[in-house]
């Protein structure tokens, strides 16, 4: 039998036809989907997830077994440990897991707290763990308004609404072929990504000496405590 297989899908900012075909053959292709809920009670009344879902069901015809997993967005370790706890449950059920998150797991989603629950618990299922990511709020507001998020020479920061300084990502795009990086300031975890989704695409866990590829990507990732 093979290994068990979990998909992380993001569903993107809320509008079902915002989810990526990714995301989609995900769905259709696990054997049990586990959805959040702010519902104590497990219904899922109060869950917006659960309405995407039902809705991809109805528009792309397909159908599958939900589980409840209780999320009352508490920040609270306990409570990610019981939502790992239910998708490690299923595990033993179901060979294909997926659970769905709202909008890009990269983005203050509960998806990586879960996540370093399952690396410890059952490392053979977080090594066949897919993480798909979604369209974001404000990717999606941008293409409302038809305004950029940036252009030309101009930046994107992401801050969070707090009173008090707090670590960061920093994401270095559009380098020039030839480029040295000594002058790019490492703060966290740097990785360096070339041809992102093309067939020589490769990812360096380290901060490489010289920009050799047009699409290269350096995200220094936040250092997490």
């Amino acid at each position: 039998m093979d290994a068990n297989r979990l998909f992380m899908v993001s569903l993107g900012s809320g509008d079902p036809e915002l989810l990526t075909l990714k995301g989609l053959k995900a769905l259709k292709s696990a054997d049990v989907i586990c959805v959040p809920t702010k519902s104590e009670d497990n219904s899922f009344k109060r869950s917006l997830t659960h309405k995407i879902v039902q809705n991809l069901f109805s528009e792309y015809e397909f159908n599958k077994p939900l589980i409840p997993v209780y999320s009352p967005m508490r920040f609270n370790p306990e409570d990610w440990k019981a939502e790992a706890d239910v998708i490690l449950k299923a595990s033993k059920s179901y060979q294909k897991i997926a659970f769905v998150t709202l909008g890009d797991s990269a983005i203050y989603s509960s998806v990586y707290y879960i996540l370093d629950i399952i690396e410890k618990e059952d490392s053979k299922l977080y090594e066949k763990t897919i993480v798909i990511p979604g369209i974001t709020s404000f990717s999606d507001a941008s293409a409302r308004v038809k305004k950029p998020l940036c252009l030309g020479d101009s930046a994107l920061e992401i801050k969070p609404l707090l009173e008090y300084d707090v670590p960061k990502t920093t994401i270095y795009m559009r380098p020039k072929i030839g480029m040295d990086t000594n002058t790019i300031q490492e703060n966290g975890q740097m990785l360096t990504f070339e041809n992102l989704n093309f067939k020589d695409e490769k990812i360096h866990f380290k901060k490489i000496d010289e920009v050799k590829k047009y699409m290269t990507l350096f995200v220094d990732f936040f250092k997490r405590l």
